[in-house]
C-alpha cells in the first residue's frame, strides 16, 4: 500500500521560527551523555552480574563435588570397619596359630567395664588395636566404651549376652540366640546397623566342659550363620585365680607364650581384673622384647 505523505502540509504544522536554544542544545547533549552513560553502567552491571552468576555456579559445583567426595570418603571408611567374612577369613581363622612371622593377639573377654578405658588408654599409647570379646549385657550398661573401642580401630567380636552357661549351652540355638542378642546391643551402642563381627568366643572356650556336645553342635550352627570362633592358646593367667598379682599375670604369659609364633592372647577386662589393667604395659613390653608385632582380626576376618 502506498501512503502520500504531503510535506507541505508537516511543514505548516511546523512554526516557521521553530529553533533550539543554546541552552535548549546543551541539556539535549547532557540527556544524551546520561542516557549513553546509563546504557554503559546498565551494560557494566549486567557482565558483572553474569560473571558472579558463573563464578557462584563454579563455586556450588565445587562445593557440591566436595560434599559428594566427602560422602564417599566417609562410606568408604565406614565399609572399611564392618567385617566382611570371606573364604579367606575362613581359612585365616583356621590357621591362627600358624604364622611365618612373630604376631599377637590380645584379646579381652567379659567387657566392657570400669576397667576397660584404662585398657583402651594403655593400647593408644602403645599404638595398639585389641580384639574385645565383649558380653551383650554389659554393652547395654557401657555402651559409650564400647563406641570407643570401634571409633578407635579395635575389633569387637562376640561373647554371647549373659555368660550364663546353664542359659547360653541349653542348645545350640541358644548360643545363636545369645550371639544375635549380643551383636544387636553392639550395633545399638556403635550406631551401625549393619555391623557383625562374625567372630565368636565360647564362654570358657570349646573343647571339653559339661556342655562339650552342645558347643559342637551350636558351632556347626554358628558357622551356618557366617559365624566363626576362636579361643586362644597363651593367657595371663587373670581368670585362674581369684587373687593374681602384676608378677603371677607376667609369669602366665611368658609360660604359656613361649616360643609360638602366633599368638592369641587371653586376658580379661571384667570389673574385677584390676590387676590386668596393672599388668598390661609390662606384658605389651615384654611381647615387644620378643619380636612380636600386635594384630587384630580385622586382618584376619577381612
Amino acid at each position: 500500500m502506498n501512503i502520500n505523505i504531503d510535506q507541505e502540509k508537516i511543514k505548516a504544522l511546523i512554526p516557521s521560527d521553530f529553533s533550539f536554544t543554546k541552552k535548549e542544545k546543551i541539556i539535549m547533549l547532557i540527556i544524551i551523555i546520561l542516557m549513553i552513560i546509563g546504557i554503559i553502567i546498565t551494560w557494566i552491571n549486567f557482565v558483572q552480574i553474569m560473571k558472579a552468576n558463573a563464578e557462584y555456579e563454579f563455586a556450588y559445583q565445587q562445593y557440591q563435588e566436595a560434599i559428594q567426595k566427602e560422602q564417599e570418603e566417609a562410606e568408604r571408611k565406614r565399609r572399611e570397619k564392618l567385617p566382611n567374612l570371606t573364604e579367606v577369613g575362613k581359612e585365616n581363622i583356621q590357621h591362627i596359630y600358624s604364622s611365618d612371622t612373630k604376631r599377637a593377639f590380645l584379646t579381652f573377654d567379659d567387657g566392657p567395664s570400669s576397667n576397660t578405658n584404662q585398657i583402651l588408654d594403655i593400647l593408644n599409647q602403645n599404638g595398639i588395636k585389641a580384639t574385645f570379646f565383649v558380653l551383650g549385657s554389659n554393652v547395654e550398661k557401657k555402651p559409650d566404651v564400647v563406641k570407643r573401642m570401634y571409633d578407635e580401630g579395635h575389633f569387637i567380636a562376640n561373647h554371647g549376652y549373659s555368660h550364663v552357661y546353664e542359659s547360653i549351652y541349653q542348645s545350640p540355638e541358644n548360643v545363636l540366640a545369645e550371639y544375635n542378642q549380643c551383636n544387636q546391643a553392639v550395633r545399638n551402642a556403635i550406631g551401625e546397623q549393619e555391623y557383625n563381627s562374625h567372630l565368636f568366643r565360647f564362654p570358657g572356650g570349646l573343647v571339653g566342659g559339661k556342655y562339650a556336645d552342645i558347643k559342637n553342635q551350636a558351632n556347626e550352627l554358628l558357622l551356618q550363620n557366617d559365624i566363626v570362633h576362636v579361643d586362644w592358646n597363651a593367657l595371663n593367667g587373670d581368670a585362674e585365680t581369684t587373687k593374681p598379682t602384676v608378677e603371677y599375670e607376667m609369669q602366665r604369659l611368658q609360660e604359656t607364650v613361649g616360643n609360638k609364633q602366633s599368638v592369641v592372647i587371653l586376658m580379661h577386662d571384667a570389673e574385677a581384673k584390676k590387676v590386668t589393667v596393672e599388668a598390661l604395659p609390662s606384658m605389651i613390653e615384654y611381647l615387644k622384647e620378643q619380636g612380636y608385632t600386635f594384630v587384630n582380626f580385622y586382618e584376619i576376618i577381612k
